[in-house]
């Protein structure tokens, strides 16, 4: 699908807004996560850098502009339901606005880890 046919299909939200997803295209490190307005993702989708649409700002912005930390687009997808984009780029230097790697480096939570249940027959000890 092309650029025109992604801006049509695209389902923004309420407030104008698509969720973002930016991962790193070879070692699918997931990298952070922005929003974007039509505007954006056409921008995105034909000018080959991330553009998203800054919600606290109501501007445009560009990974890289001022930090140096650019995100070259690598592919772009919409999800099944059209609703939320991942884009696949190659990193310079950190993601996050904090300076580290991903928006998700140190963050993580103590979870219950689930594990899948085994389709094989217990065996008996009659």
């Amino acid at each position: 699908m092309d650029a025109t046919e992604a801006l049509s299909r695209a389902a923004f939200n309420s407030d104008g807004l698509l969720p973002a997803i930016i991962q790193q295209w070879d070692t699918r490190e997931v990298l952070m996560l922005g929003w974007m307005d039509a505007e954006a993702l056409r921008r995105t989708l034909t000018e080959g850098r991330v553009t998203f649409w800054s919600r606290s700002r109501q501007e445009y912005w560009r990974k890289g502009d001022t930090s140096g930390h650019a995100q070259y687009v690598k592919s772009a997808a919409l999800d099944c339901d059209d609703d939320t984009l991942l884009v696949e780029v190659e990193q310079i230097g950190a993601a996050c606005h904090t300076g580290t790697r991903t928006c998700f480096d140190g963050r993580a939570i103590d979870v219950v880890v689930g594990t899948v249940a085994s389709t094989e027959p217990e065996e008996s000890n009659e």
